[in-house]
């Protein structure tokens, strides 16, 4: 991680040398906190805390303190911070990156509840983090908790201290960026440049798009554009049976390999992103399908539980399955699903998963 850099050339034979500030990664570790009974730990009072057991990364110990009710300015958030034990700090600073992350029911980061920030821990500074972690009626809304179990993870990395690093003229100090090939394809798409040379039309409205693109991006496309079939001469494609924001949000991850999360609501994410895990399996698009997937497990709900495992099974999208009965088994779930029409429809069209929820989840 370079922090600053000079440089100096002698003018008389145009030969010179440079030096780097660097620091480098000492040592990086996790701890995961988990409050078992998180009612109980939210009714012990304003301004009480619970402590984690103690873990050791980059030969010092820390441990996590949580406030489930905290007290003055942090009124009804969920504060936590990262603590080390004060003698290993006694004759030398440690700097650190502090990432703190809410998890779900799977056990993953939840990207929304996630928080870094970096300090130097000394002598008179044993403690930092987060008073404004999570706001707790977002977090007994959503569901996070389950069976009245929070789960935390602290990410804790080390840095040693700072050092310079010389280097000839003769060595190379250039400092290349990352690549941007996505972000050149993604203007093509927005921009509606010159060069595209097939539009579709998807429930009335009309998409310019680059038949090598495509073609290169999806095994379809490219047997429909390049192959036999009557498409090949066209320049104009009609798309049914769906809807033009799904094939929109498809385009975009053809040119930029990414999903426009961010463009997309909460309450139609679930709905978007069942209806563009079809369209990825309908063109052959299998890292679309895994994304799609990911997706749904994130917002997953017992409203929408039966639907997206009937999605699961009817597009062969197996780690999406097993993640709808992992959440079928948490206590409760399993009867509010059956209350849904989503269930009733799974019974409809895949009465072989009744099977396998009986084999799987009821008790």
């Amino acid at each position: 991680m370079g922090l600053t850099y000079s440089r100096f050339a002698a003018a008389s034979d145009g030969g010179g040398a440079s030096s780097t500030i660097v620091s480098a990664m000492k040592a990086a570790g996790w701890h995961e906190f988990k409050i078992q009974c998180y009612s109980d730990a939210k009714a012990a009072g304003t301004g009480k805390f619970f402590k984690s057991s103690t873990f050791n990364v980059g030969g010092h110990n820390w441990f996590i303190i949580l406030y489930p009710d905290p007290s003055d300015k942090y009124s009804g958030w969920i504060s936590v911070y990262l603590n080390i034990d004060h003698r290993g700090v006694v004759d030398d600073n440690v700097r650190t990156c502090i990432k703190f992350s809410l998890l779900d029911q799977a056990g993953r980061p939840v990207p929304k509840y996630t928080l870094t920030c970096r300090h130097t821990f000394t002598a008179t500074s044993l403690c930092w983090g987060f008073g404004k972690f999570v706001r707790r009626a977002d977090l007994e809304s959503s569901s996070y908790v389950k069976e009245d179990c929070l789960r935390i993870r602290c990410d804790v990395s080390i840095f040693k201290k700072f050092r310079t690093e010389t280097s000839s003229s003769s060595e190379c100090a250039i400092d290349v960026p990352p690549p941007d090939l996505q972000q050149h394809l993604g203007n093509l798409l927005v921009g509606k440049v010159v060069g595209g040379d097939v539009t579709f039309e998807v429930g009335g409205e009309e998409f310019m798009a680059h038949k090598y693109v495509l073609a290169a991006r999806s095994p379809v496309f490219k047997a429909a554009l390049f192959g036999t079939m009557k498409e090949m001469a066209s320049t104009r494609i009609q798309i049914n049976d769906m809807e033009p924001r799904v094939f929109q949000a498809m385009l975009q991850f053809i040119y930029t390999d990414s999903v426009p999360d961010d463009q997309i609501d909460r309450a139609d994410k679930t709905v978007v992103a069942q209806h563009l895990l079809v369209a990825a399996d309908r063109y052959g698009m299998e890292r679309l399908k895994l994304v799609c997937e990911d997706m749904l497990c994130s917002c997953m709900e017992t409203s929408t539980a039966a639907s997206t495992l009937v999605l699961a099974e009817q597009h062969g999208c197996r780690g999406l399955k097993e993640f709808c009965f992992r959440f079928l088994k948490y206590p409760g779930n399993l009867n509010e699903v059956m209350a849904t029409d989503g269930f009733q429809h799974l019974r409809s069209v895949c009465p072989t998963l009744l099977v396998e929820i009986l084999s799987k989840v009821a008790p």
